[in-house]
């Protein structure tokens, strides 16, 4: 594929099951250049053949639910302000009507068991700040005042004067006629508006300074369960608790469910029939913050107040790949599990865990309906499908990934290959057309607790494209290899990682003659960044490097990044001397190989100074470099960009590779 067919990876959300299970509801998203921006709708689709229509014209909708009955369905889409709200229509077609007018946009929501109520959670903002007031830009806000640990967030800046909170809304009516603007009056006033509201008042369950997430009713439908934390040191741990708000008391104080005192970091809950709680979350150990390489748990409570009772071990299956949640179903639970590169789903009671649906594929989110299950799912060849498990097996039944497909998708080629220290590293090789010999490029994933996986990747399709082989792996550190191979490198970052990596690159170049061992190029992003920019530190073998979004310096990463406050310590420890043996920024100056950096503005995530700082460090050594900076991007540049600048990040990158390992397809001409 070439940089502009990234407009074909077409991705879909979890599916919305019909309680009949003969349909399913997905929303579509792919990156439009022309829109410049991720675009989407929701689609109908038949589960007994792939038929498919697209039931909604708006330009983002997203996150589609059922009511329970079927009859209802609803979504997030912007309304005329820009601010994300929900709307709602009759499941069989026909006008969306808007259901929220929250000020600051929603979040997430649940629909009653009933189907009369919306639970949803939504910024509420401290009057004269990020656009409250029109006309007053955030230059002329009021300063900040910050005293807290969690004051930023990559992709949003600022929290201060900015809460999460859960708010009940009625169902609107979706027979009612429509909302009509109010014409101007002769006999209208300066002061005169419409007063009219657009849609009917919500209620604020909660109030305070806390935030609030992950809302759902209770089963019986009297009550609004969400995770949040209002314990005294919530600003210096990664805890929180479950609580349930009465549904029809306006800021009305929580009843727990779950204490922080249970030293979880709860992802989901989820009522059971027969008054319990199901439970996604990661133990956080004594400190509250021990976060490294923590497996997502399946948990239970029997009651309120009850003790969580593991359901799946901590060492065992890992159900926290991003998207991941839990289906309570009558003889279990369904939950994702990401396993050494793919994302499985599974059936788990307390008898044990059996295997739904596996294979060479990544579940994305799932649904069940009349005994159907069914998920979403990215392939080798796509970004998503609609696979079906019931009678007849597992089977995907669309072609949502054909217009990918004829841009020229490569599969890789997968290897588990041995490792210096007499274990082994698994991995994949993408092989360009031709015999070769083909200069490689070395891609490092971010994390670091996380994994390459199966699915499609643009990044290596257009590299393979322009006549590079790439070769990818999951070295210690990774997650879907169990907790023990992910804590490696705790306080040793830089150790067993990079010698995993270059074990797999020199075990790939053997196992493929094609490959040109004397052409490497070595590139990664967060995480990879920082590896990246340790090799090269350390192995003087790269021709070029690309260190993009990187990790670089841990000692300024406190401070400056939303997750500073935390992470660096538990990755590189606080020992001054320790932090620097673990510092690529320590190290620049043994850098000797031209190296691009890229970076986006509003990353607060790995903040630009990282590579501002790094950058300068090698242009006053006389290091070959370049600085490439992204304007109103965050470090989801690569992810969920603008679409043309995710299109000119990688003629950057190609232009890059062409000057120092030019290729037959790609030498800058």
């Amino acid at each position: 594929m070439r940089a502009e067919d990234i407009e074909q990876l077409v991705s879909l959300s979890r599916p919305a099951v019909h309680p009949s299970g003969t349909w399913a509801v997905v929303a579509t998203s792919r990156p439009s250049l022309r829109a410049n921006r991720n675009v989407g709708q929701l689609w109908r689709v038949s589960l007994t053949d792939g038929t498919r229509r697209r039931i909604t014209g708006g330009v983002a909708d997203r996150a589609p639910q059922l009511s329970a009955d079927g009859e209802a369905l609803l979504f997030l889409r912007a309304d005329a302000k820009g601010k994300q709200q929900v709307w709602a229509m009759r499941a069989e077609g026909g006008e969306p009507v808007q259901a929220t007018s929250l000020d600051g946009g929603v979040d997430a929501f649940a629909i009653s068991p009933e189907g009369d109520r919306i639970a949803c959670t939504g910024a509420v903002i401290e009057p004269g700040r990020y656009g409250s007031v029109e006309g007053l830009d955030a230059a002329h806000e009021s300063p900040r005042l910050i005293t807290r640990n969690r004051n930023l967030a990559n992709g949003t800046g600022s929290l201060v004067g900015r809460q999460t909170h859960v708010f009940v809304a009625p169902m609107p009516d979706l027979d009612a006629e429509p909302f009509y603007e109010r014409a101007p009056h002769p006999h209208d006033l300066p002061s005169t508006s419409d007063d009219l509201p657009r849609t009917a008042p919500a209620i604020q369950l909660s109030h305070g300074d806390f935030d609030h997430t992950a809302p759902v009713f209770s089963s019986d439908g009297r009550r609004v369960l969400c995770v949040t934390a209002r314990h005294a040191t919530r600003d210096d741990d990664l805890v929180n608790a479950v609580v349930e708000f009465d549904a029809h008391v306006p800021q009305g104080e929580p009843h727990t469910i779950l204490s922080s005192r249970a030293g979880l970091s709860v992802d989901q809950v989820q009522p059971t029939p027969d008054g319990g709680f199901v439970l996604l979350a990661q133990r956080m150990g004594e400190s509250g913050r021990d976060f490294v390489a923590r497996h997502t748990q399946l948990l239970v409570l029997e009651q309120p107040g009850a003790h969580p009772e593991e359901v799946t071990d901590e060492g065992g299956a890992d159900l926290g790949e991003g998207g991941s949640h839990a289906t309570v179903v009558e003889d279990g639970v369904l939950v994702q599990e990401r396993t050494r590169g793919r994302v499985r789903l599974l059936h788990v009671t307390g008898g044990g865990i059996k295997e739904l649906i596996g294979g060479d594929l990544e579940v994305l989110g799932h649904g069940v309906g009349a005994g159907v299950t069914v998920a979403t799912v990215a392939t080798p060849t796509s970004a998503g499908e609609v696979a079906v498990l019931d009678d007849r097996g597992v089977t995907v039944v669309t072609d949502f990934g054909a217009g990918l497909q004829r841009t020229g998708i490569v599969e890789p080629v997968e290897h588990e290959l041995p490792g210096r220290d007499g274990g082994s590293v698994h991995g994949w090789v993408w092989l360009p057309e031709g015999p070769g010999p083909h200069p490689v490029l070395l891609n490092i994933h971010g994390g670091p607790f996380a994994q390459y996986s199966i699915g499609v990747f643009d990044e290596a399709q257009v590299a393979v494209a322009a006549g590079y082989a790439v070769v990818q792996c999951n070295p210690r550190g990774s997650a879907g290899y169990g907790r023990e191979h992910g804590l490696a490198i705790r306080q040793s970052m830089g150790t067993v990682d990079m010698a995993d990596a270059l074990d797999f690159l020199d075990g790939a170049i053997a196992a493929h003659p094609e490959l040109d061992g004397q052409r490497l190029g070595v590139m990664g992003g967060s995480y990879g960044g920082y590896l990246t920019a340790w090799i090269t530190a350390n192995d003087q073998r790269f021709t070029a490097a690309i260190v993009e979004r990187g990790f670089l310096d841990p000692e300024t990463f406190v401070g400056t990044s939303d997750i500073g406050w935390f992470f660096g310590g538990e990755y590189t420890g606080t020992d001054a001397e320790a932090v620097r043996a673990q510092s690529p920024m320590a190290r620049v100056g043994d850098v000797r190989t031209p190296t691009l950096v890229v970076h986006s503005e509003e990353d607060w995530r790995c903040p630009p100074e990282q590579a501002q700082r790094y950058w300068a460090a090698l242009k006053r050594q006389g290091v070959e470099t370049a600085l490439l900076l992204f304007p109103g991007e965050n470090h989801e540049l690569t992810r969920s960009g603008q679409p043309r600048h995710r299109v000119e990040r990688f003629e950057h990158v190609l232009r890059w590779w062409a000057k120092h390992l030019p290729t037959a397809q790609n030498h800058g001409a």
